[in-house]
């Protein structure tokens, strides 16, 4: 897969990804609206371009007070996404080039008050999205909201995703409509138990990809 050729898709308005991208953003505003004063942490996994988080940043009154980390293990996209930062005159915004299934890159940055999961649910297992979702309990603050995607394809996944959450501390805030006219779905959940210790050397999922898990589909 060419991910960064992957990225065109957001620039056709009526795409199912363009909707799904203006989606998360007004979730991230929504989000960042809601967030008390202070310092705001800001995780994003399998990042991208960071065209979410980048999209919201530089028009938002809280943008001085956010801390990001993108991790992305694209080299391009990597070098997109901070190409943009740099240009939108973010320098809260970090883009590491790495594996965002390993916890290790996220160390120094948890708890974290935002984490985006935009893009990972399609392309990893269920056993992985659960692992992934268990993974969030490491990363979240009190009261963080974890905004996350997933097709609605069939099987629908989003229900037993959401009880997944819901089962781990996090409230439901918000799901997109799941009429036929979307296919991709935007869920905010927000946590409200206790952070867990971040586990050093933990790999929460392998990024199988969409084409490739639904080959193995039967």
């Amino acid at each position: 897969m060419d991910w960064q050729r992957w990225h065109d898709r957001y620039d056709a308005p009526e795409s199912p990804l363009a909707w799904r991208l203006r989606a998360v953003q007004d979730r991230i505003r929504t989000a960042l609206d809601a967030a008390p004063p202070g310092p705001l942490r800001v995780i994003s996994l399998c990042a991208g371009q960071g065209r979410d988080l980048l999209g919201v940043l530089p028009a938002h009154p809280r943008r001085e007070d956010v801390r990001a980390r993108l991790v992305e293990l694209d080299p391009g996209n990597v070098a997109e996404a901070r190409r943009a930062a740099t240009a939108l005159g973010l320098p809260g915004v970090e883009t590491v080039a790495a594996d965002a299934a390993l916890l290790d890159h996220c160390a120094d940055l948890v708890p974290a008050d935002l984490v985006l999961l935009c893009g990972v649910f399609g392309n990893i297992t269920n056993e992985d999205i659960e692992r992934t979702v268990e993974a969030c309990t490491q990363l979240c603050a009190p009261g963080a909201r974890v905004i996350w995607t997933r097709h609605r394809k069939a099987p629908d996944q989003v229900p037993r995703i959401c009880g997944w959450f819901e089962s781990r501390g996090f409230v439901r805030e918000w799901t997109s409509s799941a009429d036929a006219d979307h296919v991709q779905s935007v869920t905010v959940h927000r946590f409200t138990a206790t952070p867990a210790p971040l586990r050093p050397g933990t790999r929460v999922f392998d990024f199988v990809g969409y084409d490739r898990l639904h080959a193995l589909e039967p």
